[in-house]
């Protein structure tokens, strides 16, 4: 599966574009690394804690949309765009979303 930020793909003919799909992830970030990132927020500094999640709920928004793209014939996914949300009364969710039309290459 291809998927790229591009509205064409170098080289491929789009021969059908199927739909819009999207691939969401909604998670909680744990208690420790809050602390960590609270220490890091104060004294400064990186928190590989909320990266490594962040990267995490990307990869994994990406892989849902790439899923339902091949669930309707698609083999490609075109004009990709990644949006990030926190959620939750106190912020403690972060929501990823992946979105892009699923074509047909050749």
């Amino acid at each position: 599966m291809i998927s790229t930020t591009t509205p064409s793909i170098n080289g491929k003919e789009i021969v059908e574009y199927k739909q819009i799909v999207f691939g969401e992830v909604i998670t909680g970030v744990n208690f420790v690394k809050d602390i960590g990132a609270g220490l890091r927020n104060f004294f400064g500094g990186r928190s590989e804690g909320y990266e490594q999640e962040l990267i995490s709920a990307r990869e994994e928004a990406i892989r849902e949309m790439e899923a339902r793209a091949e669930q309707i014939g698609a083999n490609a996914v075109v004009g990709v765009d990644i949006d990030y949300e926190v959620l939750g009364a106190d912020n403690g969710m972060l929501m990823v979303t992946a979105s892009g039309t699923a074509v047909v290459i050749s």
